[in-house]
C-alpha cells in the first residue's frame, strides 16, 4: 500500500466528517458507522501496521514516540490532514486543536488506552488542548486535523 492508496481507505471517513461539526455528534457519528470492529477500521489499522512497516508512516521520533504527518489537507481529504503516533507509555507534547482533532485508537498491546479510551474513536472540540497519552501499553493513533491545525503549546 501507499500514500494514495491509504488516502483512498480513509475517504468513507473523510466524507462522513466533511460539513459536520467537529463534536460528540461526529465521535457518534463515527463510532455507529465504522465501529472499531468494523471491516473497513480493521482495514486501516493493518494498513497502518503495514505502512509503518515499509517506513512512510511514523518514520520521525524515536523508541517509544515516534510520529509523521502522512497526508497534507486537501479537497480529496475534506480538507483534512493525517497524521498517525506510535506511542508507548508516554504522555506527548502539550497541544490545542484550533479547528478540532478526530482521533481513531488502535491499540498495539491489548487494553492499551489512548486518554484513557480504548480502541475506537476520541473527538475532541475546537479550542480543546491535551497532553496526548498511552497508557498500558503501546497504541497507534491516526488523527485528522481540520486544516491541518495544531498549536503545540508549553502547557
Amino acid at each position: 500500500m501507499n500514500v494514495e492508496q491509504f488516502q483512498q481507505l480513509l475517504k468513507p471517513i473523510t466524507s462522513l466528517v466533511d460539513g459536520m461539526p467537529v463534536d460528540q455528534g461526529l465521535e457518534a457519528a463515527l463510532e455507529a458507522k465504522f465501529p472499531a470492529g468494523s471491516e473497513l477500521f480493521n482495514a486501516i489499522d493493518r494498513a497502518c501496521h503495514e505502512a509503518i512497516a515499509a517506513g512512510w508512516m511514523c518514520a520521525q521520533g524515536g523508541e517509544g514516540r515516534r510520529f509523521g504527518r502522512v497526508i497534507e489537507p486537501s479537497d480529496e481529504t475534506a480538507r483534512l490532514s493525517v497524521d498517525v503516533v506510535d506511542l508507548v507509555d508516554i504522555a506527548g507534547p502539550h497541544h490545542r486543536h484550533p479547528l478540532g482533532e478526530i482521533c481513531m485508537v488502535l491499540p498495539v498491546t491489548e487494553g492499551a488506552l489512548f486518554d484513557g479510551k480504548p480502541r475506537g474513536w476520541c473527538v475532541y472540540e475546537p479550542n480543546s488542548q491535551h497532553r496526548p497519552t498511552v497508557t498500558q501499553g503501546r497504541a497507534l493513533v491516526l488523527y485528522l486535523l481540520p486544516e491541518g491545525q495544531i498549536e503545540f503549546t508549553r502547557g
